[in-house]
């Protein structure tokens, strides 16, 4: 895909020198890519994960170049798995300060025809796998005794609707539910935990099972009248990690002018 002339990523500041982060669904072109390059960019290690191996380790080769990164395989629908992702990530870095769950899975049918085997699917990759991540995440936070940082991926379809995704915007307003509540159970821990809200992200992925006409009726419903690129979200997931929102927990961010 070719990169939008509209907007230029911005150099780096060294937000998150020293900081060790683990991002899940890494692989490929999507926000998960993209935070880990973000991150890696301003200074931080970090660990990539995602349960296509060969994806994820053309991933980890090509995000080398930039910094420290290791790549580990991980399904987040298996608790022993993604305890075992973040065990690497400190035997590896001595510490994790920040995970990034962004672990996630669409589909389009409509209710009147959607099998409980698609809404599981959906709602146990893109909630359970979220929810998993973000126990052992806390767990892990509070055995090292640091305050670490949690920022989850939700979306906009979180808080509007859209036609044929009753699974995945039930699975990402309890994205958002999640963050709030578990950001009030490890408050008392120094623990944030955020969320950012992407609406239309273009990479080669979605554009890969995402017909051009619906493209272009996503497209109208943006301020700017384009995508947001990756990096744009993953900017505002730099950001959450950073020691420039100490004071922000159990906030969802919306990357787009679609809150309600």
């Amino acid at each position: 895909m070719k990169e939008n002339p509209l907007v230029q990523e911005p150099q780096p500041h060294g937000l998150l020198d020293g900081k060790t982060a683990v991002v899940t669904a890494a692989a490929g072109s999507g926000i998960g890519s993209a935070a880990a390059r973000r991150m890696l960019a301003e200074g931080a290690r970090v660990v990539i994960s995602d349960r296509h191996e060969r994806r994820l380790a053309e991933t980890r080769a090509e995000l080398a170049e930039l910094g420290e990164v290791v790549a580990v395989p991980c399904d987040v629908t298996d608790d022993e798995q993604v305890r075992d992702m973040l065990e690497t990530a400190t035997a590896e870095f001595g510490q994790v300060d920040v995970v990034v769950n962004n672990a996630g899975l669409g589909g389009t049918a409509s209710i009147l025809e959607m099998t409980d085997e698609q809404w599981s699917k959906v709602v146990d990759i893109t909630l359970g796998g979220t929810f998993r991540c973000t126990r052992a995440a806390t767990q892990l936070f509070q055995r090292q005794g640091n305050p670490g940082v949690i920022v989850n991926n939700a979306s906009v379809v979180g808080w509007r609707a859209q036609a044929g995704q009753a699974h995945y915007a039930a699975a990402k307003a309890g994205v958002m539910a999640l963050t709030r509540c578990a950001a009030m159970d490890a408050a008392h821990l120094g623990v944030r935990i955020n969320a950012v809200a992407p609406s239309l992200v273009m990479h080669d992925n979605l554009a890969k099972v995402t017909s051009e006409e619906m493209l272009s009726r996503l497209t109208e419903r943006e301020a700017f009248g384009r995508s947001a690129e990756p990096w744009e979200v993953a900017n505002v997931i730099v950001f959450l990690s950073s020691d420039y929102s100490t004071y922000l927990t159990g906030e969802v961010v919306s990357v787009s002018n679609q809150h309600p």
